[in-house]
């Protein structure tokens, strides 16, 4: 089993709505690299650090796991939507996702305390420059975030 750290805007979708939903697709990924990860290395019951990014304070904030393979994501052909991307087609999507199953809240671990932590330094979220919305976690750096979300 693989670790994840997945980042999502709160007022897109909060640890709190996938609670109440269950479990929820992970739509709107834009990125190559992260697209790659869920094409090539997710694996059904992965773990999901469930990350809340651009909001007053950022953090993980619970955990999920990886619900499903990975599918076309259909943001990508909705004109009306903010992920729309005129050059994929339902025959040709550039764009995927996975549907992840919420497992639990945990008490809100801080960017700033993962900052200062030892054993998270080499955390990938953490690195100077990275904009990736889902990011692997070492099973090292999972260990110690294990301790830090009990």
């Amino acid at each position: 089993m693989q670790t994840w750290l997945m980042k999502s805007e709160p007022d897109e979708a909060s640890i709190d709505d996938l609670e109440r939903a269950g479990r929820l697709p992970w739509t709107g990924v834009r990125n190559y690299q992260a697209r790659n990860f869920m094409r090539d290395e997710f694996r059904l019951g992965d773990r999901v650090l469930f990350y809340h990014s651009s909001c007053p304070e950022p953090g993980i904030a619970g955990l999920a796991y990886v619900a499903s393979a990975p599918y076309p994501d259909p943001t990508q052909f909705d004109a009306n939507s903010p992920y729309f991307d005129s050059k994929s087609t339902p025959t040709n999507p550039r764009w995927l996702l996975v549907d992840v199953h919420f497992d639990r809240k945990t008490a809100l671990l801080p960017l700033q305390a993962l900052k200062e932590h030892p054993g998270l330094a080499t955390l990938r979220i953490l690195k100077r420059g990275n904009r990736l919305s889902i990011t692997p976690v070492t099973d090292a750096e999972w260990q110690v975030l294990e301790g830090l979300l009990a």
